[in-house]
């Protein structure tokens, strides 16, 4: 009689090298961000003909912002606790056939009130697909380069968003504001099909249910196929939870790393949206042609790819929250320095670092929240500190407007947007003292002859 052992599918993914089927999933997931990236982005860069063309002033044009940033959290928040019950994979699939087919209905619109509905259901397309991707491509990295993993599939977001920039500059001119949608709500739609053929159901989500344990092994083999899984069950180091996945966000051993990430997702995506959706306008107000403005934009999203893979490698090596901290630092350095920069040179330089320190702090925050909660209540934990990011963006995206009705001067301006992002530093210090502190007081308990209390 064959003898039943017994595999931990995350010691089984850890003890391997990284396989060609991981990276596959990693690039699917990759694919799934960038096209978030773009259509989620598409709206700072349709904005400015959309103004013009409708003549709609800074204040009117804001909700269109709005709608679609409002739809993105309650899409993270409706979409997370789904994928923790049914499954990474129909979730996503989901989620992007939704956003594609309402990116591809607004462009259209004929009308603002109705552009803002149709960027709403657009949103929540978008705020379905990128927590399940994150909590995807986590749960399939080993641990030592799960950051790096989670890091880089996010780069698709950031470079989805440059290159919005890049199809606005030339679509625009030739089809209007309304080619920039078609084009980012086709695209996402033809890849559905490929990601229902393609990719795996996570093993760890069905480990986990104790189901399909043929289906694990199938998976797994793609991973390891000299290794003998037959008569083997699978299972993952955690116990199933009792309870919703969203109510565990605030077990005793979470809470407070809930609330640093929290903090952090709303400060983060506040000043990350605020200079996406207002910059190309800040920048075409200067006098700068909306060709040019658009290019210059992109700079932003690209640095945020630099720093998602600078950042997921030190967190590798390093404290992640510490790491997290000081990149949260250097995006307000170079946010004040885009208030001052005298130069088109020094403008660009000044956009691309608020890229890396913003967006690619972002990207690591993202990885850090799908490391810490544990797989029953991962893909909610990721998917409502992205929600209540997604206050943030909307706060964000319509603070925007009031400080261009203001008329401030831009070094004022730019003091201002500095300022959630020395919130998000201190959240990721705080949050990274509160861990060291757990895990100091686990080790002196773990001593001979320690008092347990």
């Amino acid at each position: 009689m064959a003898t039943i052992r017994t595999v931990d599918v995350q010691d089984f993914i850890n003890s391997h090298k990284l396989s060609t089927y991981q990276l596959l999933i990693v690039a699917l997931c990759f694919l799934t961000v960038a096209f978030d990236g773009f259509d989620t982005a598409s709206a700072g860069f349709i904005a400015p003909v959309i103004r013009k063309q409708w003549a709609l002033s800074a204040l009117q044009l804001a909700p269109m912002f709005g709608g679609g940033l409002f739809g993105l959290m309650i899409g993270a928040l409706l979409f997370g606790p789904l994928a923790d019950r049914f499954g990474r994979k129909p979730i996503l699939c989901l989620s992007v056939a939704f956003f594609g087919a309402m990116c591809l209905w607004s462009a259209y619109a004929t009308s603002l009130r109705e552009l803002i509905l149709l960027r709403f259901l657009t949103g929540l397309g978008l705020g379905g697909a990128m927590p399940t991707a994150i909590t995807m491509t986590s749960e399939f990295g080993p641990e030592k380069q799960r950051s790096l993993l989670v890091t880089s599939m996010f780069c698709g977001f950031t470079l989805g968003g440059a290159l919005g920039g890049v199809v606005a500059s030339q679509i625009i001119p030739l089809h209007g504001w309304q080619g920039v949608l078609l084009f980012g709500g086709a695209v996402p739609l033809m890849l559905v099909p490929v990601l229902v053929w393609l990719l795996p159901e996570s093993v760890r989500y069905l480990a986990l249910s104790g189901r399909k344990q043929a289906q694990v092994a199938r998976t797994l083999r793609r991973i390891a196929p000299q290794e003998p899984l037959d008569h083997a069950t699978f299972t993952v180091p955690e116990n199933k939870v009792k309870g919703s996945a969203v109510r565990n966000l605030f077990s005793k051993g979470v809470i407070v790393g809930t609330v640093c990430l929290w903090l952090t997702f709303f400060m983060s995506l506040l000043v990350y949206y605020l200079l996406t959706s207002w910059l190309p306008t800040v920048i075409n107000n200067t006098g700068v042609p909306l060709g040019m403005t658009a290019l210059i934009a992109a700079a932003l999203p690209l640095g945020s790819t630099v720093g998602a893979v600078l950042i997921g490698r030190l967190m590798d090596r390093h404290s992640p929250c510490l790491v997290l901290a000081s990149s949260y630092l250097i995006a307000a350095m170079f946010i004040l320095f885009i208030g001052v920069a005298s130069s088109l040179p020094m403008l660009v330089l000044a956009v691309f670092g608020a890229g890396l320190g913003t967006g690619g702090s972002q990207t690591g925050v993202n990885a850090l929240a799908a490391a810490y909660y544990p797989t029953a209540s991962r893909a909610s934990g990721v998917s409502w500190a992205l929600g209540i990011g997604r206050v943030g963006s909307i706060v964000g995206s319509m603070v925007g407007g009031v400080l261009l009705a203001m008329h401030l001067g831009l070094p004022i301006m730019f003091v201002l947007i500095a300022i959630p992002a020395i919130v998000a530093a201190l959240s990721m210090f705080g949050m990274g003292r509160h861990e060291a502190t757990l895990k100091a007081a686990e080790i002196a308990r773990a001593l001979p002859g320690s008092v347990k209390l």
